[in-house]
């Protein structure tokens, strides 16, 4: 395992960290909790000493299974980041029933690594009004939080004003070789480097998007690479997205939503390899053109974060969107359309254009507009 200097830590921590927002579900999307304490013990028996969670993963039960996880001497391996979920808070006093509730969840006294959640414009304006930033300061004398940072899904021009705001020990932002223009950019990442802030990567693989599902043209441009010699014929897409975002400067700490022990196993081999954080000049024309055809290909940036549920029309918003995609970047494969009949009891023209979704959407995307594509491609 590849490992990074936290400016603002007298430890080092693993280039990969782990997040616990993607554990495997049953049919009723239920998480089993010893197969989610496993699955962590396991990643920081492997060398993983970064476990990050939120407030609303797995609808709570993400909190309480990471507490189990740091039983038995666990905590004294890992650092345990949380965050507080601003979006949720109607006055300033829910910022302590909130935080009260996470400790309890974790069975904990003191959180490592704690973040404003989602920074937004909305939540940005809930910060001030708050007077979150202070709160912060009175839980870190009180020694209930060590570290404090924030994540972001919102413009360049916010996330500046955001990093001048405090003296954040670190930031989260999303990042991969789609989305470098794209929410806190590769300008934002250098301007929090300047600050000496540590940056904390989330959605290296935007959401699995890079590997899961790849469209033939894209697949055919990394066969190509393969063939020609230049690059290992084994590399694969996880590899590639992820050296990218290793290579970045001011990038510390990578995270990726693990959700079975193979994953674990298959991203930490990746990066225990010396060459993780390393992208030649050809390399960097590959992932280029790569970029270039899923931009042309993939409409709808869709991380499936699902920050936009529960939907009052019961809809599978980031289902449909991930269809929808598939629908576009396979060429309206009727696969795609069979599926997205067959498998999903409520459909895009379930929508009633509410806008609450939209509200809520990270990537700012416009779901009614999106839901009314879906609905005229597949019919329903």
């Amino acid at each position: 395992m590849q490992y990074r200097k936290f400016k603002t830590l007298d430890k080092e921590t693993s280039l990969l960290g782990m997040g616990v927002m993607r554990l495997p579900t049953d049919e009723q999307g239920r998480v089993n909790n010893q197969e989610g304490v496993d699955m962590i013990r396991h990643a920081i028996d492997s060398g993983i000493n970064y476990i990050d969670t939120a407030f609303t993963y797995h609808g709570g039960m993400s909190e309480r299974i990471v507490g189990m996880a740091m039983k038995d001497g666990y905590k004294e391996k890992a650092l345990v980041a949380d965050k507080m979920p601003i979006w949720l808070c109607k006055e300033a006093s829910d910022l302590d029933r909130y935080f009260e509730k996470q400790l309890k969840r974790l069975d904990m006294d003191c959180i490592d690594m704690y973040l404003i959640h989602n920074i937004i414009p909305a939540n940005w304006k809930k910060v001030n009004k708050f007077n979150v930033l202070e709160w912060l300061d009175q839980k870190k004398a009180a020694g209930q939080i060590k570290h404090v940072g924030f994540s972001f899904h919102g413009d360049l021009a916010l996330f500046k004003e955001v990093i001048d705001a405090y003296p954040w020990e670190f930031c989260q932002i999303q990042l991969n070789y789609i989305d470098r223009d794209e929410q806190a950019t590769l300008e934002g990442l250098e301007y929090a480097r300047s600050k000496n802030i540590d940056v904390i990567v989330m959605e290296p693989l935007k959401g699995g998007k890079l590997t899961y599902k790849i469209p033939p043209s894209v697949q055919a441009i990394w066969d190509r690479a393969a063939e020609s010699g230049t690059v290992p014929a084994d590399r694969t897409p996880a590899e590639w997205a992820f050296k990218w975002v290793c290579a970045q400067q001011g990038v510390t700490l990578v995270l990726s939503g693990m959700s079975s022990l193979e994953q674990i196993d298959q991203n930490i081999a990746l990066f225990s390899k010396d060459n993780i954080g390393e992208v030649s000049e050809t390399e960097q024309a590959i992932i280029d053109e790569v970029t270039a055809e899923y931009k042309d290909k993939i409409r709808y940036g869709c991380t499936g974060c699902e920050y936009c549920m529960p939907c009052p029309q019961k809809l599978n918003i980031p289902s449909i969107i991930e269809y929808i995609n598939d629908w576009h970047a396979y060429d309206n494969n009727p696969n795609t359309k069979q599926e997205y009949l067959t498998w999903l009891t409520a459909h895009a023209s379930d929508c009633v254009a509410c806008g609450q979704c939209e509200e809520k959407c990270p990537q700012g995307l416009k779901i009614t507009d999106i839901m009314k594509d879906a609905a005229e491609q597949f019919g329903k």
